[in-house]
């Protein structure tokens, strides 16, 4: 098993207790900046603006110079007009390469003095998408939609600020697309080892959408694969698996990853972020099966941390012997499994909880401490 870097065991111990809250956003995906949306929400004016009048010099400001500045000819005007008035050009800092006549984005803020970003140069059909975001509703599938047309734009701008539009989306507004997603695609996306991984994950959970148990066997295969490209957003993957086999796709996952003592930590993590995704998200898997997966990381006791947080938070108060005898054989490759035990047992409703912490208390009582400094919100979670 490959080494784990983790965060002092108590720090730890608060990060695992919140990981296994439910997902507001798409499951596994990350955005990458804001969205153009955003931006342009955020701001008094936005403009379309051809370069007229390049700045002096060389570009860049050497010390002791003045800031480079350039003039640009409004051509359109997104967002602001009555703030703009008679206003026809913006001259503002410019440090990009650009050449006379070419379009850029330039937004402002703090008007009637309207102080203007550095502009981004934009091409004629970035200006065409700018255009529509306006006229899009604000949530749902027909804005999703839209945005799936552009997820491999050639224009990269478009392409990441389509991704950005689907990583900020709950996977329940996401499976309103189904009838709209093009699974051939998808799965094209899905093999192109070219493909960025953060799109990758994007485009499994669009896959465990439009998917099916045809897709299984595809998914089995990256799974089990030992080349890691081929299982490069394995925690999707496996979040992907699941969704389309089933409570009867578990064991595949429990022999790789959860029994296996030999499993790498990267990969096992991703089968518990998999399995909190499932818990949280989805009814595919029932709540049970789930927390008899997460159970056999308790034969790990170097990574049993990772998922006792989650037994607490669903519930599972069968393990309490199991879990004591965990801190009483922690040694100093497993002593962090301590802290996330004792917040089980404070969590725990039963009485004999309370008197195994006593119990524990006399073996390190230094364990009960951390686990009332860095988790003092009582014993609910």
């Amino acid at each position: 098993m490959s080494s784990r870097s983790r965060y002092p065991c108590s720090v730890a111990t608060v990060l695992l207790f919140f990981s296994a809250m439910p997902a507001a956003a798409c499951p596994f995906c990350s955005p990458v900046s804001q969205t153009f949306t955003e931006e342009i929400a955020s701001m008094d004016v936005v403009v379309i603006a051809r370069l007229t009048v390049p700045p002096a010099g060389k570009l860049g400001a050497a010390a002791g110079q003045d800031v480079p500045k350039a003039t640009f000819e409004i051509t359109e005007v997104l967002k602001g007009q009555d703030h703009l008035r008679n206003t026809k050009s913006v001259q503002t800092v410019f440090f990009s390469a650009g050449q006379v006549g070419d379009l850029f984005l330039i937004v402002g803020v703090d008007p009637p003095a309207i102080a203007w970003s550095t502009p981004l140069k934009v091409s004629e059909r970035a200006v065409a998408y700018l255009r529509k975001l306006e006229g899009l509703p604000a949530k749902g599938a027909e804005r999703l939609r839209f945005f799936q047309n552009y997820l491999e734009d050639e224009d990269d701008m478009l392409s990441r600020d389509a991704y950005d539009e689907f990583a900020r989306t709950p996977y329940d507004m996401i499976k309103e697309l189904k009838p709209h997603l093009d699974h051939d695609q998808i799965v094209a996306w899905i093999k192109n080892s070219e493909i960025p991984v953060n799109r990758r994950r994007l485009y499994l959970v669009l896959l465990s959408v439009c998917g099916d148990e045809r897709d299984a066997g595809m998914l089995e295969r990256m799974i089990r694969s030992e080349d890691r490209q081929s299982r490069a957003g394995l925690d999707a993957m496996i979040g992907c698996y699941l969704t389309l086999t089933g409570p009867k796709g578990m064991p595949l996952i429990e022999d790789l990853f959860l029994k296996n003592q030999q499993a790498e930590y990267a990969d096992t993590y991703s089968a518990i972020m998999a399995l909190r995704f499932h818990g949280t998200e989805t009814d595919v898997i029932p709540q049970e099966r789930i927390l008899e997966g997460l159970r056999y990381m308790l034969d790990r006791p170097q990574l049993a941390d990772l998922v006792i947080p989650d037994l607490a938070r669903w519930q599972d108060w069968s393990q309490i012997d199991r879990l004591v005898q965990l801190f009483k054989d922690a040694d100093e490759k497993s002593s962090w499994v301590r802290v996330p035990v004792v917040n089980y047992l404070r969590a725990c409703p039963k009485p004999e909880a309370k008197e195994r912490i006593k119990e524990l208390e006399k073996i390190d009582p230094d364990a009960i401490k951390r686990a009332s400094v860095f988790l003092p919100f009582g014993p609910g979670l």
